[in-house]
């Protein structure tokens, strides 16, 4: 049982619990995932199977999002988990305005991650600091957003907005509901949010629990192909006897323009593994076929 499993996460469990859960119903250990979801979040993580665990840190970072912000609450969590800091009706927001400070999110832009998220300082997790009343400099990043659409919009004295999203990795979508409501000046906080795409894994083509079980049960559960996550790589083909020895662990001559990591095959469906090339050498990085000898 090699390969990756698009599951679909389900509300109020962690991604641990998940793991937990596909070990225990695929009777495996070697299991892992990519892209922690929050445990109010719903949605795509993908999960890695046996050897294909040590293909995660290769998937793309590309994420997709449906978030709602709900506005004039602030909260220490910057979503509806947390203790509210602030809370002030905010009836009458304009749309077109909103939609106006949206654009100022769209591109490479600083942000603060939130004070309980999984990032370490000194060695020590934001929300572990943040829950011993420690007040820490929570480190600024850069991240990247290629997509930010208004789907539906509804007024009151708590308006709610629902957003799609596209970012790369590390964007943290609690982040642009606080910082929304500080534009305003209204206070934003996240209230609801569906990971709808992690790499090349889809929504519409996860698997929930009950489905995997079923699927478990009916002996008709096939994990997606090593490689089927990895096409933004390039592919390198070997020769049979160059295959062998890539597998062994050696650096096999090849003069190829590409500076970066690729695909490794032996014929164009019997994947090896990832290489990298360096200096017209292809270097074994990650070795998934074992070569008989």
């Amino acid at each position: 049982m090699q390969g990756f499993l698009n599951l679909h996460k389900p509300l109020d469990w962690t991604s641990h619990d998940c793991i937990a859960k596909v070990r225990k119903l695929l009777k495996m250990k070697r299991v892992g995932h990519a892209g922690t979801l929050d445990p109010k979040a719903t949605g795509v993580l993908p999960i890695a199977l046996g050897k294909a665990t040590r293909l995660l840190q290769y998937l793309p970072g590309e994420k997709a999002y449906q978030a709602t912000i709900r506005l004039g609450i602030q909260t220490t969590t910057d979503d509806l988990e947390g203790e509210i800091i602030t809370s002030a009706p905010c009836p009458g927001l304009d749309l077109e305005n909103i939609k106006t400070s949206l654009s100022q999110f769209i591109g490479k832009i600083e942000q603060i991650p939130p004070s309980y998220s999984a990032i370490q300082v000194d060695g020590k997790r934001l929300y572990d600091l943040a829950r011993k009343g420690e007040i820490v400099e929570v480190p600024v990043r850069t991240v990247e957003i290629s997509l930010l659409q208004v789907l539906d919009w509804r007024d009151g004295d708590f308006p709610e907005l629902d957003i799609a999203i596209s970012c790369g990795a590390g964007t943290y979508i609690r982040a642009i509901a606080r910082d929304l409501g500080t534009i305003l000046n209204t206070g934003g906080t996240l209230s609801a949010l569906i990971r709808t795409q992690s790499s090349s894994f889809q929504l519409q083509t996860s698997l929930n629990f009950t489905d995997l079980a079923t699927q478990i049960e009916n002996s008709t559960f096939q994990p997606i192909s090593a490689d089927t996550p990895l096409q933004h790589l390039k592919a390198v083909i070997l020769a049979p006897e160059s295959a062998k020895k890539w597998c062994q662990g050696q650096k096999i001559p090849l003069n190829l323009a590409i500076d970066n990591f690729v695909r490794v095959y032996e014929t164009e469906t019997n994947f090896l593994g990832v290489g990298k090339l360096e200096n017209d050498l292809l270097v074994p990085q990650m070795v998934f076929f074992e070569y008989p000898n």
